[in-house]
This record gives C-alpha cells, sequence and structure tokens, in this order.
C-alpha cells in the first residue's frame, strides 16, 4: 500500500555520481532482478510521493536507455564532478510549487525501505530538518521542509547537506530507525558486501 504520510511531499533521487571510486557506472551495477538504480525507483514508488524527482549526471545516458525512469521528473546536473550538493541545488527549481517537504535518497543505497520514509516522516513532526537515527549511527534518507529550499539551493561541494545539518542542528529532528544504516556503493567492496547482505540465506 502506498505510503501518503502527508500531503505535498516530494522525493528527490540523487542518482548523478560520477562513480569515480568505482571505475563504472554503480547506477547500473546488477542488482535484483535488474540494476541498482531501478531497485531505488521502485521504492520511491512505493511510498506515495506527490512528486517524484531524480537526477542524472555521471553515464547520463546510458542510465536512460537502461532504467525505468516513468513517473520521474528527470533533472540533469551538469555539475556533478563537484558532488551530490549540486544535484540538490540543480533539482531545487524542479519542485512543485505545492511542494511542503522533499525527501532525499541516494541512487546507490537500495536497502532503504518504504516503511523507513514512513517513520521519517512521521517522526519528523514540525522540525525543519529529520534524519534517520540508525543502530549504528545517522544516515539517510533526509527530510527538509520548504523554509529550508533556498539553503538547499544554495548548496556547494560534496559534503554540504551534512555541514547544514550540523550547522542547524537545532532544527534538525533524529528519527529512530530500528537497525544499521543501509549500505551505500562507492567501492567494489562496498558493492560486493551489499551483494552478500542482500543474498538469500
Amino acid at each position: 500500500m502506498p505510503l501518503r504520510p502527508e500531503s505535498g511531499v516530494a522525493c528527490l533521487v540523487l542518482a548523478a555520481g560520477a562513480s569515480s571510486r568505482l571505475g563504472r557506472p554503480k547506477q547500473l551495477l546488477p542488482f535484483g532482478g535488474g540494476v541498482l538504480l531501478d531497485a531505488v525507483l521502485v521504492t520511491a514508488r512505493r511510498c506515495g510521493f506527490d512528486q517524484l524527482v531524480l537526477t542524472l549526471g555521471g553515464a547520463s545516458n546510458e542510465v536512460r536507455r537502461t532504467v525505468d525512469t516513468t513517473g520521474f521528473d528527470v533533472v540533469e546536473n551538469d555539475e556533478y564532478a563537484s558532488g551530490c550538493s549540486s544535484s540538490i541545488a540543480a533539482a531545487i527549481p524542479a519542485l512543485h510549487p505545492e511542494a511542503d517537504v522533499v525527501v532525499l535518497l541516494l541512487g546507490d543505497q537500495p536497502g532503504v525501505r518504504a516503511e523507513t520514509v514512513r517513520l521519517l516522516l512521521e517522526g519528523r513532526g514540525e522540525a525543519a530538518m529529520a534524519v534517520c537515527r540508525y543502530d549504528d549511527g545517522v544516515g539517510h534518507p533526509f527530510a527538509f521542509h520548504r523554509s529550508t529550499f533556498p539553503l538547499l539551493a544554495g548548496l556547494h561541494g560534496d559534503k554540504a547537506v551534512w555541514r547544514l545539518l550540523e550547522r542547524r542542528a537545532a532544527d534538525v529532528a533524529e528519527v529512530r530507525v530500528p537497525g544499521p544504516i543501509p549500505e551505500d556503493v562507492d567501492t567494489e567492496a562496498d558493492y560486493q558486501r551489499l551483494l552478500a547482505e542482500s543474498s538469500p540465506m
């Protein structure tokens, strides 16, 4: 059943990276019945968001040929080499005017579940920003209220969103989510670990 925790919620899937540490497009790594990015987009569709936005950059043409992006507003980020903050900044203007909240999902983190998104949005309350507090630390997905959109649009650098959360810590709700931080893929070792953890016992 789609999760509709509140109205005016957009999802932004960040999948524009160059995969420089991996050496091949991580969006297109075989995973499940398709590729890594497929799994993330399927989860996003299950959440019942009011808008789905996807940022592409590295290997964009190949991703478009391979991945089903149906239902997503695709934003090309020509500045993807400068880090994921550029993708957030590029996507903010594409959000619908009625979007009150945007949820960030990482295109290389298929372990995030629709239930995680539901917990995040329910636990946000009236906070301007919200993050997931897993058993082993803070991780994605993140949620941001519309009041922070100008800040997001002005981000620069690879870790700028984390610095924003640190700088505005008083405005951040940490929402308890059971389990460890879901694996994301930056290296071949990360990918092999993800495959091992996803394999049926």
